[in-house]
């Protein structure tokens, strides 16, 4: 939902972050990270430590941003061991582009696909008065990390499971907007007006500056995609990850969807983003009050391992109720990290898996879009949980299914 170690995460206080034990490793490995390249789009990056794309970012020079809602090691906490990034300010948001597009065909072209490069980026669409914010709506600021673990009285709980769906059926609707030749600048447009009509707030919007409504991540761009005027082709896979502000509380969640859908993907595609969502529901399954945290990541290495895919550490899972991003931190790798499930408590988890064993992240010049460095293709699947006696709830499940 979103590259840097813990403790450089928990420095920039992003909304996604690096794995914990990460902060470290991550500082002194900045200089081989990988460089981030291409301007403001579609993909995920970071901003500096200040800003969500700032937590957690991999690359060459000056740390980047921390990262997003979607979190890195930690949103908003931390990083990942296998990349390092040092606190500072994210840079401003990107202006859009002004180079027009070169035309693109209709599909993509058989074999691997060269990686999805950035296009215009449209001005911020307006929220209608009356409709509640988050504090960041107005200022762009990303909010101080919050390390508190709420716990849902009743009412929370009545919230939370309104934001849930909401956000599932927003989610829902994207399926029938993924399809070749449309623009994820068109698919946020749609979801935005869907979430506003419905009396609610987009949470990504503003957050940290952020320009957009939902996240777009298109093939090789792993999370934190800006939607912009790039047209998909037949056969790209695409995360959409939407979270919405209801009545003070975050529903968040992400899904892969297919442009002219699942057939027309490439079989290696098809399979990473079935493998990515075994791996989730495998998580998920192992969720209940006072099963320790690290199990979650126990369950998505079992089956990135199983397949032969690795797992990003630069993203993790978060606390998530009235505040966007809050404890506990969710790593989807092998860890020993202390923290168990509390009866009440909502989080989410969001594993994203990846073809190629080099795990590191590349960032763009936005300061969000996250890519692999190989081109590789990347899948990532998310649902927010509310913990209750024997197990979990899912909240973003979809209406659909």
């Amino acid at each position: 939902m979103m590259a840097a170690s813990r403790a450089a995460a928990a420095a920039s206080r992003a909304g996604c972050c690096r794995a914990p034990a990460a902060a470290a490793a991550a500082a002194a490995s900045a200089s081989s990270s990988a460089a981030s390249t291409g301007g403001g789009g579609v993909g995920n990056g970071r901003a500096a430590p200040t800003s969500p794309a700032t937590l957690g970012r991999r690359a060459a020079g000056p740390p980047p941003p921390p990262p997003l809602w979607l979190c890195r090691h930690a949103k908003g906490f931390g990083s990942s061991s296998s990349s390092s990034s040092t606190a500072k300010r994210a840079p401003k948001p990107a202006a859009p582009t002004t180079t027009a597009p070169a035309a693109a065909p209709a599909a993509r072209t058989p074999g691997r696909a060269p990686p999805v490069a950035p296009g215009r980026v449209s001005p911020r669409r307006p929220v209608p008065a009356g409709i509640g914010r988050p504090p960041y709506a107005d200022t762009g600021k990303l909010p101080p990390l919050n390390r508190n673990l709420e716990l849902h009285d009743a009412q929370g709980v009545a919230r939370m499971r309104a934001a849930g769906r909401l956000a599932a059926a927003v989610l829902d609707r994207a399926a029938e907007l993924v399809v070749p030749g449309a623009t994820t600048e068109e698919v946020d447009a749609a979801l935005h007006a869907m979430i506003v009509a419905a009396g609610a707030y987009p949470s990504p919007l503003n957050y940290g500056g952020f320009p957009k409504s939902v996240c777009t991540s298109v093939n090789d761009v792993i999370c934190h995609g800006i939607p912009d005027d790039r047209a998909l082709l037949r056969g790209d896979i695409v995360n959409v990850d939407v979270t919405v502000f209801l009545d003070g509380h975050h529903g968040d969640t992400s899904r892969m969807f297919f442009a002219g859908g699942e057939a027309a993907a490439p079989p290696e595609a098809r399979a990473l983003c079935a493998a990515t969502k075994r791996a989730l529901d495998a998580a998920i399954a192992v969720c209940a009050p006072g099963v320790p945290y690290a199990r979650i990541g126990d369950a998505i290495s079992d089956v990135a391992d199983a397949h032969g895919y690795g797992v990003v550490k630069d993203f993790i899972g978060h606390g998530v109720g009235r505040v966007f991003h809050a404890a506990p931190q969710v790593l989807h790798y092998r860890n020993r990290e202390p923290g168990r499930m509390q009866l009440g408590s909502t989080f989410t988890i969001e594993p994203m898996l990846v073809e190629s064993k080099d795990l590191r992240s590349r960032f763009w010049k936005d300061g969000w879009t996250a890519t692999t460095v190989d081109g590789s293709l990347s899948a990532q699947y998310e649902h927010t949980l509310l913990v209750v006696e024997g197990g979990v709830e899912v909240l973003t499940k979809s209406l659909r299914s």
